[in-house]
């Protein structure tokens, strides 16, 4: 067994909510239930937003529901998978905390221009949004997750100073966040970036906190998020957001693809020793059944270059 790295699916949620198409209440509890099959322990299930600025993501309550009374329910709703909803504010907290959901996840950038699109304010008074939010969270003893978009480039503002991305990360640990993952949200990074905005994040935080308690998000805009991803490998991070499929984007950043896709990331990190507990294989048929419901191929290069047995077999050799 190689050293382990945490995978968190962001299908559910951060995927499926830029798709053209709105999947049901069953269609998105079974999506949730089939990850996990695959192995998989950390999940967003969806959105307490409104379904007016999301409507992909209408209904969250229900999907947990669904899954709760289900036969697969038990495996979902274990203390053994974190799966998180995200809230927007504190009126999405009273509806998370209503569903009885056990993790949440709130969200900032970097970027003034992008959080006034994205939730009407700027980074700082979101900030103060959200401190009220972590904390009536932690009172209620849920896992809190924050995120922070615009990392590395914004699509109203363009670069992002990697002091700044410090700051607001260091803002939300102090909050209360177990884990803050830092958003490539166009898929504009280059492994410099990387390199200098984790190196910075690594040296501030400290090695107890940098390898656990930071997460890589990284977009495939560009095709060089599995690059990205080895880069921050090397730099000491452990934890890495992506997508079945490679499902997603932003529905407020034009121009940003999909999130890097999840069968991608495990096939890299196992063919470079590492362990993620996760099945590749039932990834691929995961995949081939979400774009059945989404009615669009998928991106995936891994995906698409099925089947994958004799020269073109799947594993390397150990």
């Amino acid at each position: 067994m190689g050293e382990k790295v945490k995978i968190v699916e962001v299908g559910p949620r951060d995927g499926l909510q830029n798709e053209a198409k709105t999947l049901s209440v069953e269609d998105r509890a079974e999506l949730i239930q089939k990850l996990i099959a695959t192995g998989e322990k950390f999940l967003e299930g969806g959105s307490f937003v409104s379904p007016k600025a999301i409507p992909q993501m209408v209904d969250s309550e229900k999907v947990l529901e669904k899954i709760s009374g289900s036969v697969l329910g038990s495996a979902a709703t274990s203390a053994s998978v974190d799966l998180s909803f995200l809230v927007p504010n504190e009126k999405g907290l009273e509806r998370a905390l209503e569903a009885k959901v056990k993790s949440i996840a709130i969200f900032t950038a970097t970027s003034d221009s992008f959080t006034e699109k994205n939730i009407g304010m700027k980074v700082a008074d979101s900030l103060k949004v959200f401190e009220s939010v972590a904390k009536k969270a932690i009172q209620e003893k849920l896992r809190l997750r924050g995120y922070v978009s615009t990392a590395f480039g914004c699509p109203y503002e363009g670069s992002q100073k990697a002091e700044k991305v410090l700051e607001v990360t260091e803002k939300l640990l102090a909050m209360g966040c177990d884990e803050v993952s830092i958003g490539d949200t166009i898929g504009v990074a280059h492994p410099k970036q990387i390199e200098k905005v984790f190196s910075l994040l690594a040296r501030k935080l400290g090695s107890q906190n940098f390898p656990h308690r930071i997460a890589g998000h990284f977009h495939d805009t560009r095709g060089m998020a599995l690059l990205n991803i080895k880069t921050s490998l090397d730099l000491g991070l452990r934890t890495f957001d992506s997508s079945i499929g490679g499902l997603g984007g932003c529905p407020y950043a034009k121009g940003s693809s999909g999130n890097v896709a999840t069968e991608e990331v495990v096939w890299s990190l196992e063919g470079l020793g590492f362990s993620t507990g996760i099945s590749v294989e039932k990834l691929l048929e995961v995949a081939a059944w979400i774009e059945s419901k989404i009615g669009r191929p998928l991106k995936s290069r891994l995906y698409l270059s099925r089947p994958l047995s004799g020269p073109n077999a799947l594993y390397f050799e150990s």
